[in-house]
Order: C-alpha cells, then sequence, then structure tokens
C-alpha cells in the first residue's frame, strides 16, 4: 500500500491534538501500513508521521468498561489488553470494570488523577458518564470513547463502535435475500433491551431492510434482555404464539443460547435464524450447517483493539497511514458483515466465547 504524500505538520500541542477537526465516519486502515515513501520517484516525500508497530514515544494508556459479565464485553477487555502487550512502548492501566456508573466514574477519575496519556472509555451508560468524559478532555486527556457513546462530542476525541442500525439492515437484507422468492413469508425478532437506543437501532435497520421484500411480513417481535435465561423464555413465547414462521432474527448471540435451548424443546426446525454479534459458538454452528442456525451478523469486539491502534496514535501525536488527512478521524464506524457458511473460516479466529 502506498501512502497519499502529506504536506510537513507543525508541532501539535496537547490541546489542539484533543480538539482539532478530523474526517467523520472514515474506515480505520491498518496501522502496519507505514511507508511515506513516494514510489513514483523513487525518494521520500514530506509528510505527517504515521503510527506503525516500531516502538516509538512511551505511552500510558487507561481503560475502563462495564462488568465483563457478557461474552462480548468480556472480549473486549480482552481484546484491549492482548492488543497492549503487542506494543514495547504503551502500558495499559485497566480498571476492573463496573455496571454501576457512579462506580465507573470513579474509576475513570482515578486514571485521570494519575495522568495516564490517553483514555479508552466504554461507559456502562453513555449519557451518565458524559461528565467524567468532559473532565478528562478538559485536564489535557484525550478520550477514545468506545462503543456507548457520550451525549456530548466535546466528552471525546475520536468515538469508534459498531453499527446497530446497519447491523438490522445486513441481517435483513440476509433474511430478505433467503425468502425473496417465497409467497407470503413470515419473519420474527427476537430483540435485546428495549429501553436501549442501540435495540431500538437494530430492528429499524432490520424493518427497512425488509421493505424492500414486499413478499415478507414481519409477524412478532419479544423483547429479551440480552442473557441466556431472557432468551429463553422470550423465545419459547414467540414460538408458541408464531405456530410457523420462516426466519428468526436474534439480536444477541448470549442470549441466543437461550433460545436455542426453546427451539430444541420445541422440536422446531422449519425456519433459518440469523444471529447478532458473532460469537464463536454460532459461527461453528453456521459451519457444522446442522441447526436451523445459518448465519450471524458481527458486531466485532475487535473495536477494542482498534481502540487502543487509536489512543497510543493519539498518544504520539500522530495520523493514520493511508489517509490524507493529519489527524485520526472524529469518528469510525465500523461494518457488520453477514458470517455465513461460504465465509465463516475467515471470521472465525475473532469470534467471541
Amino acid at each position: 500500500m502506498t501512502d497519499i504524500p502529506r504536506a510537513p505538520r507543525a508541532a501539535t500541542s496537547r490541546r489542539s491534538m484533543l480538539f482539532g477537526t478530523a474526517a467523520a465516519g472514515a474506515a480505520l486502515l491498518a496501522t502496519g501500513c507505514t511507508s511515506n515513501e513516494n514510489n513514483d520517484e523513487g525518494k521520500e516525500s514530506a509528510g505527517a508521521e504515521v503510527a506503525d508497530s516500531k516502538p516509538g514515544k512511551k505511552v500510558t494508556i487507561g481503560f475502563a468498561g462495564p462488568q465483563a459479565d457478557h461474552g462480548w464485553l468480556n472480549a473486549i477487555t480482552t481484546q484491549a489488553k492482548n492488543r497492549a502487550k503487542k506494543y514495547q512502548d504503551v502500558t495499559l492501566e485497566a480498571t476492573e470494570g463496573s455496571n454501576d456508573n457512579a462506580t465507573q466514574v470513579g474509576q475513570i477519575e482515578t486514571l485521570i488523577n494519575k495522568k495516564v496519556d490517553v483514555l479508552v472509555v466504554l461507559p456502562a451508560d453513555g449519557k451518565a458518564l458524559t461528565q467524567v468524559g468532559l473532565k478528562a478532555m478538559r485536564a489535557g486527556i484525550p478520550v477514545v470513547n468506545l462503543d456507548r457513546i457520550f451525549s456530548s462530542q466535546q466528552a471525546y476525541r475520536c468515538w469508534i463502535g459498531g453499527d446497530n442500525y446497519g447491523m438490522g439492515l445486513n441481517a435483513g437484507h440476509y433474511i430478505g435475500e433467503q425468502l425473496k422468492d417465497k409467497k407470503k413469508a413470515k419473519v420474527v425478532e427476537l430483540a435485546g433491551i428495549d429501553n436501549l437506543e442501540l435495540t431500538r437501532e437494530r430492528t429499524k435497520g432490520f424493518d427497512d431492510a425488509l421493505k424492500n421484500y414486499p413478499n415478507i411480513k414481519k409477524v412478532a417481535r419479544q423483547a429479551a434482555e440480552f442473557t441466556v435465561e431472557s432468551g429463553q423464555k422470550k423465545m419459547s413465547e414467540l414460538l408458541q404464539a408464531q405456530k410457523s414462521f420462516d426466519a428468526l432474527w436474534n439480536h444477541d448471540d448470549d442470549q441466543g443460547v437461550g433460545a436455542e435451548r426453546a427451539i430444541k424443546q420445541a422440536g422446531r426446525d422449519d425456519f433459518l435464524m440469523v444471529g447478532g454479534a458473532g460469537s464463536k459458538r454460532v459461527m461453528q454452528a453456521i459451519k457444522d450447517d446442522d441447526s436451523v442456525i445459518k448465519a450471524t451478523v458481527l458486531y466485532p469486539p475487535t473495536m477494542a483493539a482498534s481502540a487502543i491502534d487509536l489512543a497510543r496514535a493519539l498518544g504520539q501525536g500522530k495520523g493514520i497511514a493511508g489517509m490524507a488527512e493529519y489527524e485520526i478521524p472524529a469518528q469510525v464506524t465500523l461494518y457488520s458483515a453477514v458470517v455465513t457458511k461460504k465465509n465463516v473460516d475467515e471470521y472465525l479466529p475473532i469470534g467471541f466465547t
């Protein structure tokens, strides 16, 4: 990959690094692509420094997230810690994690008082933790806001996270393509926690996708709670209410464990099931192709590893290879790929347990 030549960058103060303008929504490119050579001329071109895997300025990154009481959240913490270990110049200060807002605020304030160089924060509740994000930014500590977004853009320097609307959209299109030739097809939806914005976005994306398939009707929806127990209970209710349907979209692979139990107990195999988030267990079921599970839509926990990359670049005052801008983006939205039997081997290594 050839880097785009860049004009020289003047020394950047920490404050301008926090609040400088960047291209929103750009795709995060691999940091290993580091050359600043102009291959056409065979000589070095002037340009802003970009982050690479070589040791550079030492950076202490504070990491704070919710309690790892869910497969995906546990994978988030694991991804962050493993990524930090790959860099000789990174020291990671990680909190224990908590679902209590006051406790998490206290943990982040401790990191601020330790004067870490950069913060990576996945808030238990984005709105509730916005003030502590603002506090860090005002203290000159850039914040990488991971997934659950703060209510003010001033509370973070960069946001990176999944695409909940796109997750629903891609699930809907996959199901739509499988059922497009069936007359009067019926689908059901097993959603997550209804008072979360992410759940509403996933449902909206799913509904918008189904509008492209006039032969398909969503006949039922139940909201579970991202737990095995709730998944089993709500799936049982769906199966009792709907004696026949053609496809199920389940928002979350962890609650899907319970949903699958209910399906087996009911002796049903007359529909296809699409999962959500991308657990290794579901990917293996897709590969084995011996159950109703035919696909899952990713909400990749690898975003935590990318957040560490972004935090390191911020701490070193560097940009990202392959981008013309001097600064890292203000927002990075990840793509929700659909994992099927055709591509499951490609994605199995990043499946979470």
